[in-house]
């Protein structure tokens, strides 16, 4: 089963808040984002957006620019239904992340709670940072959410990789500037632990990419 079969399976198969990475709100990555101090049309997505209910808390938050990316269309599907009228005003994006074509500079913002972590070669690591360099701004922030070194190694029957701040931060490239991490102890619907790592970075104006 490819990636996009798995988790069409996943959200097809589970309710939204039977997943294990449901939180009710994403409050660590809301704070953060209000901290920035973006205005209201600064465009933001949300790589892997999946049934989050990060777009609803953005919106209400008054921001108006916001794309969700996810590679389950029945995800999308779900979020919309949720929002109603609002989801005519949000950019929608079905895609893997390792392969879809985004926009050049368009983002200010981009966040990414658990998307990353999944992705286990370097071959795919590869290609999700050659699209975050294309698609976010030179001085824009990056706001991502892994699993920590503490978490399980699996997730939703999946292998993932965990990371220290160092390592993501190494990974990432010397375009980004790490500014500050934070670890949150996520309990799965299922009673599962996992520690999530969350890091802010900045995108540094003077840098230009490597390959």
């Amino acid at each position: 089963m490819n990636q996009k079969d798995h988790w069409e399976q996943v959200y097809s198969t589970k309710p939204t808040e039977k997943v294990g990475w449901y939180k009710p709100h994403l409050q660590t990555s809301l704070n953060w984002i209000k901290e920035l101090g973006l205005t209201e049309d600064a465009p933001i997505i949300d790589v892997g957006g999946g049934a989050s209910t990060l777009v609803d808390d953005l919106w209400d938050a008054g921001y108006r620019s916001i794309t969700v990316l996810d590679i389950s269309e029945k995800a999308l599907s779900s979020i919309k239904a949720r929002l109603g009228k609002r989801a005519e005003l949000v950019t929608w994006l079905e895609g893997d992340i390792t392969a879809v074509d985004l926009p050049t500079h368009r983002y200010e913002l981009w966040h990414d709670r658990a998307v990353f972590h999944f992705l286990t070669t370097p071959a795919q690591q590869r290609k999700y940072r050659d699209n975050l360099l294309k698609a976010l701004r030179l001085g824009g922030h990056l706001i991502i959410g892994t699993f920590a070194p503490e978490a399980p190694p699996k997730c939703s029957g999946l292998p993932v990789q965990r990371y220290t701040p160092d390592q993501l931060e190494r990974l990432l490239g010397e375009e980004f500037e790490l500014k500050r991490n934070h670890k949150e102890l996520h309990v799965t619907p299922g009673g599962v632990e996992q520690m999530y790592l969350y890091c802010h970075f900045h995108r540094q104006s003077n840098k230009a990419p490597k390959s």
